[in-house]
């Protein structure tokens, strides 16, 4: 990955003298805890980086609005995870304010947080992903069709909250009672066996590839942010063509979802050696566990360099929003 240009330091030392940037954190969704963590990291490096940064952590949403004001934010740096977070609903609002702000736009947030949603996009772009079956509170819930295992987990929901792997037909209403306490539609998915792997796309770039070996039999919250069973393997231990496949996949699943600036894409490796996608996270963790700063280390940048370029690529996306604008008004 290219190195900074003397432009874009030029741009950020300019922001460092006359913005102030809201550092969004908390919220009320499920993941409000992982958010905080990815917050505060956020906020630590951008001070210590001389950026003029304010947190814009709430409970309630309807305080936010409120926080920017008060605190005249002008560029919004998002470390929000899940509803309100990642379902284009802050982009919509920011957008609605005239802020500036890092990571993809509404649509494409709406995309990816909606598992069943992306699975079908994904599956029209020809890219492989589970075969999967979705369940609302009145239906049924299904008795063949599939075989065991199967993964049940919440359609819009992040961090494996809600997530159970399913060994027997006697425990499958349970597991779906589970995933219904998170959210109104709850997926059925194909349990693929393979290696687990993540591949953080920065600026349009694929990212080292990482295997994650997590300890548990999956990659559930407890791997994801407590356990220390879990292992990271950078670059992941597999040879240059299946990395060059696995990034390609991730690419193309990033783009089929008109995502932007950066996302971290999860996968299986199948028996076969073929990528399997599984989901396009919009806003990663930016936490001391977090995979997407992990990644980038591996490439040579730091954690406020991460920051520095999701900034200018935020700054970027709205000149060019503005030049489309004044277009479309000729």
């Amino acid at each position: 990955m290219k190195s900074l240009t003397e432009k874009e330091r030029e741009v950020l030392s300019d922001l460092r003298r006359s913005k102030t940037i809201g550092v969004l954190m908390g919220g009320s969704s499920s993941e409000r805890d992982i958010s905080l963590k990815s917050g505060a990291a956020v906020l630590t490096h951008l001070s210590e980086g001389g950026y003029r940064v304010e947190p814009c952590a709430f409970d309630r949403e309807e305080e936010l609005p409120v926080q920017l004001k008060k605190k005249r934010i002008q560029l919004a740096f998002l470390a929000l995870h899940g509803k309100f977070g990642e379902d284009g609903t802050v982009q919509a609002l920011l957008e609605s304010l005239k802020i500036s702000y890092t990571g993809s736009d509404v649509l494409a947030s709406r995309r990816a947080i909606d598992k069943w949603a992306a699975k079908e996009t994904f599956r029209k772009k020809g890219l492989l992903t589970p075969v999967s079956w979705m369940v609302k509170p009145s239906d049924p819930i299904p008795s063949s069709g599939f075989s065991f295992p199967i993964v049940v987990k919440p359609v819009c929901q992040g961090s494996s909250i809600g997530l159970s792997i399913v060994d027997r037909p006697e425990e499958l209403p349970e597991a779906v009672k589970k995933a219904f306490q998170f959210d109104a539609r709850v997926l059925l998915e194909e349990y693929i066996r393979g290696s687990e792997l993540t591949v953080g796309i920065l600026g349009e770039e694929a990212l080292p590839v990482i295997q994650i070996l997590p300890g548990n039999r999956c990659y559930d919250y407890e791997a994801k942010y407590t356990s220390d069973k879990t292992q990271f393997l950078i670059p992941a231990p597999i040879d240059d063509g299946t990395t060059c496949s696995v990034q390609e996949a991730a690419l193309q699943a990033h783009e089929a979802l008109g995502c932007s600036s950066f996302s971290r894409v999860d996968l299986l490796l199948n028996e076969e050696g073929q990528p399997v996608i599984l989901e396009v996270n919009t806003i990663p963790g930016m936490t001391a566990r977090s995979l997407l700063p992990k990644a980038c280390e591996a490439a040579g940048i730091s954690f406020l360099e991460l920051c520095e370029r999701l900034l200018l690529m935020a700054l970027f996306k709205t000149k060019t929003q503005g030049i489309h604008a004044e277009k479309k008004s000729q």
